[in-house]
């Protein structure tokens, strides 16, 4: 399948994984980029620019194809080193970069000297469109159904992607409740390049997770999400579990006097804990309503194959087929 994403980024399909915390490593990128998409190491998991250095040399000796890096820009009291981040990017010859969080704009001239594409993610048409201005070279627009961050306006994708659609004029791909052809074809169907997909690719044989998250995947349906730290104007789509919960009763007992003290506990630093350990009520994780899509733990490959064959199958026969009837 030909589009603006896979001419721009010289892949296959029109598929992306998106940099998710303690999953983004080389083995993820990797084994998405094998398999014709696009493979994003997730660059804050490393901790350092040094430690960022190493996992993208590794991911190069298990793909020659090409693969990015995500790179989020968090308020914070002690920000990461991101002049060390980006000199890493770029000193290492990444050609393609997600960015996510904040505005960019402070790191566009450095990606852009060295020849590096960027695709930031956006929850919004207006942020989408400063992505554009800002001299972007694609955006991934993430609707309400995302997991993770979904932004505070709470539009669904079939609104949000055709509006998109009607205001830019560099690609994007939709984000957010992505995990098959049908997403694909109608992802493309409302104006979209391609996909992106995270909660999806995590419940693969690849995932380099433990078995407990990929296992909470299949078990969850579409009901199973919850949205918290609305109050605190950074609303999260999480899975819900015990974690989960306290934060919610602490947030119906506070209300609007909440603060984020008041949940570090079940907030920060609890990703090694569920990713590399498996305690699924340490706190919460990011998860997408898609998880009542999600059945089964293929390979990355035998996932992205089936998701093009599948796409293939539906513009093939059943909408020409429509179109003969």
């Amino acid at each position: 399948m030909k589009t603006r994403i896979t001419e721009l980024f010289g892949i296959e399909h029109p598929i992306i994984q998106g940099g998710m915390h303690y999953v983004g490593f080389a083995e993820m990128a990797a084994a998405v980029s094998e398999a014709g998409g696009l493979g994003i190491i997730t660059g804050l998991t490393q901790r350092t620019p040094e430690g960022l250095r190493a996992e993208i040399r590794r991911c190069r000796e298990m793909t020659k194809k090409p693969f990015g890096v995500n790179l989020t820009f968090l308020p914070s009291v002690t920000p990461p080193d991101y002049p060390g981040f980006v000199r890493t990017i770029i000193e290492e010859g990444i050609k393609i970069v997600e960015t996510a969080g904040n505005n960019p704009a402070q790191v566009m001239p450095f990606f852009k000297e060295a020849g590096v594409k960027v695709i930031h993610k956006c929850t919004s048409v207006r942020h989408s469109k400063k992505a554009e201005a800002i001299g972007c070279d694609a955006v991934s627009v993430d609707g309400f159904e995302c997991g993770g961050h979904p932004g505070e306006d709470d539009v669904p994708n079939f609104i949000l992607l055709p509006r998109a659609a009607e205001e830019l004029k560099i690609p994007f791909v939709a984000s957010g409740g992505m995990a098959d052809g049908r997403s694909l074809v109608a992802a493309m169907a409302l104006g979209a390049e391609g996909m992106n997909m995270g909660t999806r690719f995590m419940a693969t044989k690849d995932a380099p997770i433990h078995q407990n998250v990929k296992d909470a995947l299949v078990a969850a349906s579409e009901l199973d999400t919850r949205l918290i730290m609305r109050p605190l104007r950074n609303t999260e789509r999480v899975l819900n579990n015990a974690g989960v919960a306290k934060i919610v009763e602490k947030e119906k007992q506070l209300g609007n006097g909440i603060k984020f003290e008041d949940i570090l506990n079940e907030v920060a630093g609890v990703y090694p804990k569920i990713m590399k350990d498996g305690d699924m009520d340490a706190g919460a994780w990011s998860c997408g309503m898609v998880a009542g899509l999600i059945h089964d733990v293929p390979t990355v490959k035998e996932l992205i194959t089936r998701i093009m064959k599948e796409a293939d199958d539906i513009i093939a026969k059943r909408l020409t087929g429509a179109l003969r009837g």
